[in-house]
């Protein structure tokens, strides 16, 4: 029989660094009813199942704004939330959402089930690559 996964909790100020947006942007989402929050430890928290379908929402948002700090470092390691993850016996696809950019990784389930990798789970995406493709505009 396989468990759940535990719910992940994220603080305000992670929620808006995954984002790329502010505290202040996250909390008026917050108060308009965008995103559901709830208090732990007398802290304001967000589900990372909740914060996953934001996340995805923004991302087909058109004109979703550039993060507000580039958090890429010269290995091109970006940040972000599971938003989907598709898994058969011997492999996986997983879907994040790094600030205004989606990710998709191929994997083998068994990483999966090692990572904790879920809808809600907070992931970095380190990208390295022979081949980039450049599109114009």
């Amino acid at each position: 029989m396989r468990k759940n996964p535990p719910v992940t909790m994220y603080r305000i100020a992670e929620v808006a660094e995954l984002l790329g947006v502010s505290d202040d942007t996250v909390r008026r989402w917050i108060d308009a009813g965008r995103i559901a929050s709830s208090h732990e430890h007398g802290r304001s928290v967000v589900r990372g199942t909740d914060l996953a379908a934001l996340a995805v929402e923004l991302a087909d948002e058109p004109g979703h704004a550039a993060p507000r700090k580039q958090e890429v470092s010269a290995r091109n390691r970006l940040p972000g939330i599971v938003v989907a993850v598709k898994k058969d016996t011997v492999m996986a696809q997983v879907e994040l959402i790094c600030g205004r950019y989606r990710v998709v990784s191929l994997l083998s389930a068994d990483a999966v089930d090692e990572l904790g990798l879920a809808p809600g789970a907070r992931a970095i995406a380190s990208i390295k690559s022979t081949n980039v493709v450049l599109e114009r505009p």
